[in-house]
């Protein structure tokens, strides 16, 4: 029996697949501050994000001793451009991503998911602990983008008027 809910690390993608339903480019490239994401950019994030989780897990089954890494999110989705990418690519990674890491998730052992290494805050964390963080994280971003489509629905309402 495995530690970590794999299905529902899984059907994260179908989550953004659902929040992101309906908009067009301009409702996914939008930004409400130039300091601030887009819709496109949290999801180049959260793929940036899982692909961060898929080194971390698989270095922390292989018994680092050295620190999982951190990652600059902010640096990531500006210097990549990730707002002129295409939110159908970048799902499509994430959702190949989620199933390779999924075959890997269904052949460890309740051992394999107990395995720790010491994150970036020198914090020690389980495998299974980071992959249901990710889970949560992603949980977490789609509240963003529920907000990003209300404020941007907002600003439409205000220029109407």
């Amino acid at each position: 029996m495995s530690q970590v809910d794999i299905q529902a690390y899984l059907d994260t993608h179908n989550k953004l697949v659902d929040a992101i339903a309906g908009l067009n480019k301009e409702q996914l490239t939008w930004k409400a501050a130039p300091e601030s994401w887009s819709v496109t950019e949290v999801l180049a994030h959260l793929a940036d994000h899982n692909i961060v989780v898929s080194f971390r897990v698989r270095d922390t089954l292989a018994g680092t001793t050295a620190r999982l890494p951190a990652f600059d999110q902010d640096a990531w989705v500006s210097r990549q451009k990730a707002n002129d990418g295409k939110a159908a690519d970048i799902l499509a990674l994430f959702r190949h991503l989620l199933q390779y890491n999924a075959l890997l998730f269904q052949r460890l052992t309740d051992e394999d998911w107990e395995k720790t290494a010491v994150n970036a805050k020198g914090e020690t964390v389980r495998a299974a602990d980071i992959v249901a963080g990710f889970t949560r994280h992603v949980h977490h971003h789609l509240g963003q983008i529920e907000r990003i489509r209300q404020a941007f629905a907002a600003t439409l309402s205000q220029e109407a008027n």
